[in-house]
């Protein structure tokens, strides 16, 4: 396994036919590359309680959810995984956050263009995402 700094997360949703880019102000995270047969990795996002409601609601849709996040330094590109959403842990004023997914390995302007091709086709929701992996 190889663990890097979290410097940066958002959460991208499609809301009617736009997507929607959110971001959370870090208090501290890591990117875990797992290195297992299926790729996977693991974001822990370190943040304040007040995006519990946001965050418990995103966890009860249980959809996969994709997001971008930038490793080890804010000037970084970003990286786009799709996740699962497989923890919430409050600490205190604070809480944790847990994904665990798999990173898209193609550049940003790619992903953009390909999720915008999608949406211009009507797919929106967990359609979107099934749709966006099977084309990836």
């Amino acid at each position: 396994m190889k663990t890097f700094k979290l410097a940066s997360l958002e959460i991208l949703d499609s809301q009617e036919s736009n997507m929607v880019q959110q971001s959370f102000p870090l208090l501290d995270g890591l990117v875990i590359n797992r290195e297992d047969e299926q790729n996977r990795w693991v974001i822990e996002a370190y943040l304040l309680h007040k995006y519990y409601t946001f965050f418990q609601k995103l966890k009860e849709k249980q959809e996969e959810v994709l997001i971008q996040v930038k490793i080890s330094k804010e000037s970084n590109e970003p990286a786009t995984f799709i996740t699962s959403l497989i923890g919430i842990n409050e600490i205190g004023a604070h809480m944790n956050v847990l994904f665990r997914g798999t990173i898209v390995d193609q550049r940003k302007s790619i992903v953009e263009d390909k999720l915008k091709s999608l949406i211009d086709e009507g797919y929106s929701g967990e359609e979107l995402l099934i749709k966006f992996k099977e084309d990836i």
